[in-house]
């Protein structure tokens, strides 16, 4: 049948997954870092995703089509979640999810809300899969690229990893997406002075390691790096 439905220009794609996270049906899905239409039944024609795309990649058109099955896109979600309920098989043998308590000491007069320390943040957006290669920001850089977890275990995050630098973020776990084909872009399309990669020791942040690793190599440039892994109790290990 002739329809509306959505079109990807894959030249104008920076590979944020922006319009993935905003398509409700799952149609978009992210193939070697470019948005793509993988499932036509399940594309609506609204276009939510259409304002989520920063780079203008996203247009309408009409052409033969497979009609909206809105029973299959149903049924995909109702699998989703009951698969998201399942005990995950890394539960019980991966050290990623091994529970941890850790007691604190707690500060005797916490300042008052409003009053916090500055944060260091000099971006945003800061997930890898949203920030656009070519940012002006990026010119003249120090990046720091960062598990998500590290913030959290790692009380002085902000002033001594983050201040001054480019941040970075994201969970090869979780995005299930392996970075180094984003990362090796920014590289190459901009002057980095630095490259700072801090890390969990959970064996699942090696994957943001790994990705850092070959986004240098790809990039063909020489950029001073630096890896350094952060325990679950929040203590530097090197």
């Amino acid at each position: 049948m002739i329809r509306k439905i959505i079109r990807i220009d894959e030249e104008k794609c920076n590979g944020c997954g922006a319009c993935a996270n905003a398509c409700h049906e799952g149609a978009i899905e992210m193939v070697n870092g470019k948005a793509k239409l993988t499932k036509e039944h399940y594309c609506d024609g609204l276009g939510d995703c259409l304002p989520a795309c920063p780079t203008g990649a996203i247009t309408f058109e009409e052409r033969e089509a497979p009609a909206y099955d809105e029973k299959a896109v149903l049924e995909a979600k109702a699998k989703t979640q009951g698969n998201n309920m399942q005990r995950s098989p890394c539960q019980g043998g991966c050290p990623g999810v091994a529970i941890k308590s850790m007691v604190r000491n707690i500060a005797p007069s916490p300042s008052p809300r409003g009053q916090n320390l500055s944060s260091q943040l000099m971006q945003w957006p800061c997930q890898i899969k949203l920030v656009p290669v070519n940012a002006p920001y990026f010119e003249d850089a120090n990046l720091l690229i960062a598990a998500d977890c590290t913030a959290y275990a790692y009380g002085n995050f902000h002033n001594e990893f983050m201040r001054n630098h480019i941040t970075l973020i994201g969970c090869p776990k979780l995005d299930m997406v392996d970075y180094a084909e984003k990362l090796t872009a920014i590289l190459k399309n901009n002057d980095i002075k630095s490259v700072k990669v801090v890390r969990m020791e959970v064996p699942c942040c090696g994957g943001i390691e790994n990705a850092v690793k070959n986004a240098l190599r790809q990039s063909g440039k020489f950029i001073p790096w630096q890896i350094i892994t952060i325990s679950t109790d929040g203590k530097i290990l090197d």
